[in-house]
């Protein structure tokens, strides 16, 4: 586990530093930008430090966080990018920056007071991980924390990064990853050992593939778009953006930088932001076979925060039929509202697990509460988050959400389960204990995602980023027998 530094200490600064200390605390994601603008500071470096401070502080998202504040202080372009790369860079690379920290500070990261944490991590990220040369990357990051704490601090800081420039990456992974082989291509790759070991479980026969799995995971991801059906083609949706067109999905465009709530497709909801691999979850709900003609009653059992309801609202509405959208957060509910507006989608605030539906639906989307291990290269801070401790009640909660699907769907109806996971445990596992308790047949999910190849042995498919430049997620898909 990562610690996230301490605060105590650096709440106390320099004699003289307390009001501003205590407003940049209040406000860590915003800072006293006043000060910082008289001071010279690179606006890039300073929301970056500030999108950490949030994570660190709050346990924010970053890719909640940064968008509005690149919106808030005009920062676009190139500079936007770089914000970008240094804020996802920096918190997606957490344990090997600390340990290389910890190395060059001469102590654990824990007693490294945390808004200097922060500048250290961002610092240590230019030096080993992009092509900033190293007198800016210090020099920057020395700033930062000269301007809110003084020189005192500042001088910590500065010998510290200078002793971490003192080694290339591949040098401080040589002295600081263990030396198993899986340990060592965890840390070299910024993730926690048990993360490795469960990318490698699922990866079985091919688990050599591990460090091409661990490497497209520590990528910078393109952004991922979906045209609306009915609305927008793919082919229109990427000559209007400038994007490429997507292999595996027929509504999918790629898009290699910028931010996409600027789009005009996007904003008018003819588009949405969507992972490819989630919109072929969604196609693979509509593709399944049933017994039976389909009575157009579908049902999104897991529906927050939206982006497969739309696609399947979208769908729905073009052969008249109808999804009911189940989602107990509020705040959720409510972005599904947003993400289905005009669409033939009622949407209910209640628990998954006991939603007062009525049975009888012909398909069923399970898109479980998971891990996320499948997203990381999208959540950068989540790796640091998640404990082998998540996985037991969350499996949980799966197998629940699974059954209460089961009794929903009609004889001859079909349930597609997902998870944004390739953990065996939250995958696998679950469709085998289901198929064995209520003798579910278990469809060939490879054959709902055709022209998509290497999605393993079946009859469950699991898409990589490796492989397909999608997130890891898992597809099953179960339907109902007759009799």
């Amino acid at each position: 586990m990562v610690s996230r530094g301490k605060d105590t200490r650096g709440r106390v600064a320099a004699k003289g530093d307390s009001k501003r200390t205590t407003a940049a605390g209040k406000h860590g994601d915003r800072g006293d930008r006043g000060a910082e603008a008289a001071q010279g500071l690179d606006p890039v470096r300073v929301v970056a430090r500030d999108v950490l401070r949030a994570v660190r502080e709050r346990d924010a998202y970053a890719n909640l966080v940064l968008p509005g504040l690149l919106r808030e202080r005009k920062i676009s372009g190139r500079d936007a990018a770089l914000a970008t790369e240094l804020t996802y860079g920096s918190a997606r690379s957490l344990g090997l920056l600390d340990a290389v920290i910890a190395a060059g500070a001469g102590r654990p990261v824990d007693e490294i007071d945390g808004p200097l944490l922060d500048a250290l991590r961002l610092g240590a990220y230019q030096l080993l991980r992009t092509r900033i040369g190293a007198h800016a990357a210090v020099d920057t990051s020395v700033a930062l924390v000269r301007a809110e704490f003084g020189i005192g601090r500042a001088g910590f800081v500065n010998a510290v990064l200078r002793r971490v420039a003192e080694r290339s990456a591949e040098q401080w992974v040589e002295a600081l990853a263990p030396k198993d082989p899986l340990g060592q291509m965890a840390f070299e790759f910024a993730h926690p050992v048990w993360i490795a070991q469960a990318f490698a479980d699922a990866l079985g026969e091919r688990a050599g593939e591990l460090r091409e799995v661990l490497a497209a995971d520590d990528a910078r991801p393109i952004v991922h778009l979906v045209a609306r059906p009915g609305e927008m083609s793919a082919e229109e949706l990427a000559l209007v953006t400038g994007g490429e067109e997507g292999r595996w999905s027929p509504y999918a465009v790629y898009l290699d930088s910028g931010d996409p709530g600027k789009l005009e497709p996007v904003r008018d909801g003819l588009a949405g932001v969507q992972d490819e691999g989630s919109q072929l979850v969604a196609l693979a709900l509509t593709r399944a076979p049933l017994e039976g003609p389909d009575g157009g009653r579908w049902l999104d059992l897991c529906a927050g925060p939206g982006g497969k309801a739309a696609l399947l609202g979208a769908i729905a509405d073009i052969d008249g039929f109808r999804i009911d959208a189940v989602e107990p957060a509020e705040h959720r509910a409510e972005l599904v509202r947003q993400s289905t507006r005009g669409m033939p989608v009622d949407i209910h605030i209640a628990d998954g697990r006991d939603s007062g539906l009525a049975p009888g639906y012909d398909r069923v989307l399970v898109d479980a509460p998971c891990t996320g291990l499948g997203a990381l290269r999208r959540r950068p801070e989540a790796r640091w988050r998640r404990q082998p401790s998540d996985v037991g009640d969350l499996v949980k909660l799966q197998r629940e959400l699974l059954s209460a699907a089961w009794d929903l769907v009609r004889p001859g109806g079909v349930v597609v389960y997902s998870t944004c996971s390739p953990h065996l445990a939250e995958t696998v596992s679950v469709v085998s204990d289901m198929v064995r308790r209520t003798g579910a047949e278990q469809l060939d999910s490879r054959e709902l995602l055709p022209g998509v190849p290497d999605l393993g042995d079946g009859p469950a498919a699991q898409l990589w980023p490796h492989r397909h430049g999608t997130d890891a997620m898992f597809v099953a898909a179960l339907r109902k027998p007759l009799a």
